[in-house]
């Protein structure tokens, strides 16, 4: 007997915020910090926290700078990232189709 599918959901990535960072962050090569805390509806607190969980897993990268005089915070999803989200996204297809039979 198989395991169940829910048992291949990666708690780092499965949590809905980090997920939506790491999707909006695959659509792009890298997306602002500003942009995800407003797609998201996150705080700056708790979106850097949960960008922190990513960045110390390996799944994205942060580049800190400028734009003109203000700082500004870039987050990049890593190969590591883009390996995971698509394992994520299987992992909910299989759940999907086991639910549909």
């Amino acid at each position: 007997m198989s395991a169940h599918p829910t048992s291949d959901l990666n708690d780092v990535v499965h949590q809905r915020h980090r997920l939506g960072i790491l999707t909006i962050a695959a659509e792009s090569k890298r997306v602002e910090f500003g942009y995800l805390k407003d797609a998201l509806e996150l705080t700056g607190g708790n979106l850097s926290r949960h960008i922190t969980v990513l960045n110390d897993a390996g799944l994205v990268d942060i580049e800190k700078g400028y734009e003109g005089k203000r700082p500004k915070t870039w987050v990049a999803i890593t190969d590591a990232g883009r390996t995971a989200l698509a394992a994520e996204i299987a992992a909910l297809r299989a759940l999907l189709a086991k639910h549909d039979q």
